[in-house]
């Protein structure tokens, strides 16, 4: 409770489209001087992609693997559901057969709305952007109510990471990754839903 609380306490308060007070890597500095060693390993495992590590392809057809915190596999159990889901969606838009490379999950239900409420947005920087927020809202409400908990910790990683990847969006570099996203979803996904998307269009 120690570290957790001098660490915490001297965070700055992060609020969403506000430039970010540090670095991921700078932030993550601050916690090896502070935490043990496995609390700093977990760190490695806050990441905005939720596929697991050492499968060479963003298919996410396996289920994150589990760590030692609860609140990190949520998190990647729910960025997981949310990208198949926009890979299903975005399949039916453009009447693809296939979908995505497995089933998605109905749960959390949220993000069955999420997934086609950005597939509607007239831009596809304006789709990221919505994803971010709504990312951000779910990290919130996945972290808890105890702040001053290793949960507080990684929560703030996450944030850290969605605003550097905030502020270096143009609208080029938007739609390059909102592209190469779903591209990668539904072309490696068994090879079986090839995917063009029209410069410019998200829909």
């Amino acid at each position: 409770m120690g570290s957790y609380y001098y660490l915490v306490a001297q965070l700055p308060y992060l609020i969403y489209g506000q430039p970010a007070p540090m670095s991921p890597a700078v932030f993550k500095g601050l916690c090896r001087e502070l935490l043990s060693a496995s609390e700093v390993a977990l760190l490695d495992a806050c990441t905005l992609d939720p596929e697991p590590e050492g499968t060479g392809a963003e298919s996410y057809r396996e289920v994150p693997s589990a760590t030692a915190s609860l609140f990190i596999d949520a998190w990647r159990n729910w960025e997981r559901a949310l990208r198949l889901q926009l890979a299903r969606y975005r399949a039916q838009q453009l009447k693809r057969e296939g979908g995505a490379p497995v089933d998605p999950p109905e749960e959390p239900q949220e993000v069955v709305a999420l997934a086609k409420a950005a597939l509607v947005l007239d831009s596809p920087l304006e789709a990221e952007l919505f994803l971010d927020q709504s990312r951000w809202n779910a990290i919130e409400a996945l972290q808890g109510s105890v702040y001053f908990h290793a949960n507080t910790i990684y929560a703030y990683l996450l944030k850290l990471l969605l605003m550097e990847r905030r502020s270096s969006f143009r609208l080029e570099e938007g739609f390059a990754e909102y592209k190469g996203l779903y591209a990668a979803i539904m072309e490696r996904g068994g090879g079986n839903v090839p995917i063009s998307i029209e410069s410019g269009e998200p829909k």
